[in-house]
């Protein structure tokens, strides 16, 4: 570790894989429920399951985005954090406040929730992915602005780089976005226009940018490639991505009431927005295919490459699949949109939280990479977390196609939940799946215990030392 302030990441990681765990068991609570639904009723309403899934799985990408600036900032800008007492402070008053909404869904109902919590002084509750009590998405903003201002002025007062600078841009662009989740107006239009400025604008705008600088973050540190070769790659990038990415917000916008100008605009920067990430998947790999060293952090380069790739398939060719105003006519709202955004999420932003964990992890505890048998835990982890995903997201869609076919692309279209019986077979499937990326998750986070064999010891500070047996 070359920095003593980067140790404020470490609190982070394991808050983010802690809270991802707890996602992941409360989605195989909601996988259950599609089949059995009574299962866990009255406790945990299927509702209930899918606020907590859901809301976990932004607050600990949020704390694997916070822990990663906390990590490659300073070594990016040559200097401290500016205050890492402020980062302990916002840490702990983010996981109080996540851990007390959560506990709020699950134990009081939602109604009594927001009276409680004096929703009605300013509207904001009972929206998809935006169920946050008010004084919690209050509590979000103080910790934003508090973070972005740690991490900026490290930034600015430091050295500049094309890394650090796209990602205080993305992490402007994530606070500022999320002030549109204030907004709630009456008329359900407009309502729904504006709710997508802050889901769709994050994962397909700001977060890209957040994941782009990320990744050439540890694939600078784990190839050796010039600097300047990675950041000629990361402006072609960034600039594909937000310029379908911001556009492409009119796929949302195609049934909802916005004029009809929205079919032809979301539909061709829809189909743009594979480029970037194939552009991302080819730069990956280039890197690592010019790579000057061999970085004895298999499982990073490992997390790294994958991320790349699910990126790609996920919210690249997935998204692609339903994305075009005419076939979205059929598909919209069907599990293949689930089945798009379980990938999406997965290759595009767990990925590049776990790649910079697996990097970063080791180092903070003073080596280089964990020993051998440590990786090869990992490694084990990779594989069965990501071909889980993928096996859920083929599952999900061939419920979807099914679901399209008998309910919508049909001139007798069977009853919504007929349909759900016949396709209950991919469900118990996906439920399957489900439970050996559990099991992936824990190997993941046992890989850090593994002892044993040799492992690479830090003795410079760019982190490429021989190997010393442990």
């Amino acid at each position: 570790m070359k920095y003593q302030s980067q140790a404020v990441a470490k609190p982070y990681f394991i808050a983010a894989i802690g809270l991802f765990i707890g996602q992941i068991l409360f989605g195989l609570i909601m996988g259950m429920q599609y089949v059995a639904g009574d299962f866990l009723f009255p406790e945990i309403p299927f509702n209930v399951a899918r606020m907590v899934h859901t809301n976990l799985l932004i607050v600990w990408l949020l704390f694997g985005f916070m822990g990663a600036a906390y990590f490659l900032v300073p070594e990016e800008s040559e200097r401290e954090l500016h205050s890492p007492l402020l980062a302990k402070i916002l840490f702990w008053v983010f996981l109080v406040a996540g851990a007390l909404t959560v506990l709020g869904y699950l134990l009081v109902p939602y109604a009594r929730l927001a009276e409680l919590t004096m929703n009605d002084l300013l509207p904001t509750m009972g929206r998809e992915f935006l169920e946050q009590p008010t004084i919690t998405k209050i509590g979000i903003v103080i910790v934003a602005l508090g973070f972005v201002y740690n991490i900026g002025v490290t930034i600015l007062a430091g050295r500049k780089t094309v890394v650090s600078l796209v990602l205080l841009t993305g992490l402007v662009g994530l606070a500022v976005l999320f002030l549109f989740s204030f907004y709630n107006p009456v008329n359900v239009v407009n309502d729904k226009f504006y709710w997508w400025w802050v889901v769709h604008l994050w994962v397909e705008g700001v977060w890209e940018l957040i994941l782009a600088s990320i990744l050439a973050f540890v694939l600078i540190k784990v190839t050796g490639v010039d600097r300047e070769v990675i950041e000629k790659w990361m402006y072609v990038i960034i600039a594909m991505a937000l310029i379908s990415g911001l556009i492409g917000t009119g796929h949302h916008y195609f049934w909802i009431g916005a004029p009809e100008y929205w079919q032809w605009w979301g539909s061709i920067f829809s189909a743009l927005e594979p480029i970037p990430f194939f552009m991302m998947t080819v730069f990956a790999f280039n890197m690592v295919n010019r790579r000057r060293r061999e970085h004895p952090n298999k499982a990073a380069v490992l997390w790294a490459l994958g991320t790349a790739v699910m990126a790609f398939l996920g919210a690249g060719v997935w998204g692609f699949l339903h994305t075009l105003a005419p076939v979205n006519y059929y598909t919209h709202g069907s599990q293949l949109t689930a089945a798009h955004g379980h990938m999406a999420f997965y290759g595009a932003y767990v990925m590049i939280v776990l790649t910079i964990i697996s990097y970063s992890m080791p180092i903070l505890r003073g080596q280089k990479a964990g020993s051998p048998r440590a990786q090869k835990v990992e490694i084990w982890s990779f594989w069965l977390m990501t071909l889980s995903m993928v096996f859920i997201t083929l599952f999900l869609t061939g419920a979807g196609i099914q679901q399209i076919l008998l309910q919508r692309y049909t001139d007798n279209p069977l009853p919504f939940m007929v349909v759900q019986d016949k396709i209950e077979m991919f469900y118990w499937m996906r439920e399957g799946a489900g439970v050996v990326f559990l099991v992936g998750l824990i190997l993941y986070v046992s890989a850090f215990f593994v002892k044993g064999g040799e492992r690479e010891e830090i003795t410079d500070s760019s982190g490429m030392a021989s190997a010393t047996s442990s």
